[in-house]
């Protein structure tokens, strides 16, 4: 069914809203044979930004392929070598005889194959004959490069949950091997986007283990003016003959910190309850309902919180700062500044919270804060 409000897939053209900056800056980038890495939290619009930022550069007369590789199920290097050689090799070919042609020519000397008695039954575009040894990685990474120049179009190799690299028996020995590997390669050729929903995990590989030092450049996604979401939702209302009041609309966006994908759901929610003016009644409900779907991963996230890290979390809430201070410390019982470093750490690698430039924490996610706040810690404040 159509819809203005559309949360369940990456949007383009109409439906995709702000971020035009955004846009520019990664086409830039991309142009001038630069990587770019993006780590925001899930469901903020990375593969959104994407698309329109390729949409855009097509229209403008460029001529480019891309790759999709996608990392959410890699646990081995294994894994990893064949989801990024796969999604490449079906990015430019699209059927067995040229699947085959491209592992017999770009792969040669390696222990990848296309096997087709294995396409066959199972759809796989590549295999291994033997396990893997160093070569296997170093000539699987340099694919991209040697199937662009065969192609004679750039290639843009787009890596998402690229946190997940992290999973790989000896992944500090792989991202080295990946960095020599964009080193001694002609940029102009190929170009990566390295995309994580993961904001720690991400922040540990690029900035705190600073892998592709000088190779990556970091594109941060803002926050969507309040004014155009309410411009968007007013109008998708609009459409199917229903009003609601734009200073009511401003304070939704508020309570969501303008996260248009929160926005849009609970937009949908409010569309399919009401055949006419959206009233106050009709938002509660609608935020109720909201609440109901997601409640059960937020009840997960807190399920196995310490003590100290609940009441670190309450600190945050209450908008505390400086964690170290004796007066934290003895107002939230968090023991000692020790301790206080220790749930810092523990509260980022569950992805509940992050830490900006200046050392202030941030929750993650809009809605999980609103619920914490409310059902969770059951404050009077929102």
């Amino acid at each position: 069914m159509d819809t203005a409000f559309i949360y369940y897939k990456p949007v383009t053209g109409k439906n995709n809203i702000g971020r035009r900056s955004e846009q520019t800056t990664v086409a830039n980038l991309l142009d001038q044979g630069e990587n770019v890495v993006i780590y925001e939290p899930a469901k903020t619009g990375k593969k959104s930004l994407m698309q329109q930022t390729f949409y855009n550069m097509r229209v403008s007369g460029k001529q480019f392929n891309t790759a999709e590789v996608p990392m959410l199920q890699v646990r081995s290097t294994e894994d990893m070598l064949l989801t990024f050689g796969s999604a490449i090799i079906r990015a430019l070919a699209t059927t067995p005889e040229e699947y085959a042609d491209i592992v017999r020519n770009c792969l040669q000397d390696t222990h990848f194959v296309f096997d087709p008695d294995l396409y066959a039954a199972t759809d796989a575009v590549l295999s291994l004959s033997w396990s893997l040894d160093e070569n296997d990685i170093r000539s699987m990474l340099g694919l991209p490069w040697r199937i662009a120049a065969v192609n004679g179009r750039k290639l843009y190799v787009i890596l998402e949950e690229f946190q997940n690299v992290t999973f790989l028996e000896n992944w500090e020995k792989f991202l080295k091997i990946f960095e020599e590997t964009i080193r001694t390669n002609q940029s102009g050729l190929c170009n990566f986007v390295f995309l994580g929903s993961a904001v720690n995990a991400m922040k540990f590989i690029f900035e705190e283990k600073v892998f592709f030092h000088r190779q990556v450049n970091h594109v941060s996604i803002g926050e969507i003016e309040a004014r155009e979401i309410t411009d968007h939702i007013v109008r998708g209302f609009l459409t199917s003959g229903k009003v609601i009041d734009r200073d009511l609309m401003m304070s939704v966006a508020k309570r969501f910190h303008n996260n248009i994908w929160y926005i849009n759901h609970f937009a949908s929610i409010c569309d399919h309850l009401t055949k006419g003016y959206i009233t106050d009644a009709t938002l509660q409900e609608a935020l109720e309902m909201l609440i109901s779907i997601h409640e059960p991963r937020f009840k997960e996230l807190v399920s196995d919180l310490t003590g100290f890290q609940v009441s670190l979390l309450k600190a945050t809430l209450d908008g505390c700062k400086r964690f170290s201070s004796a007066e934290v410390i003895e107002r939230y019982q968090l023991h000692s500044s020790a301790n206080v470093r220790r749930l810092k750490d523990a509260l980022c690698k569950k992805e509940i919270i992050t830490f900006g430039e200046n050392d202030e924490p941030k929750v993650l996610d809009p809605l999980f804060e609103y619920w914490a706040r409310k059902y969770f810690f059951k404050m009077t404040d929102e």
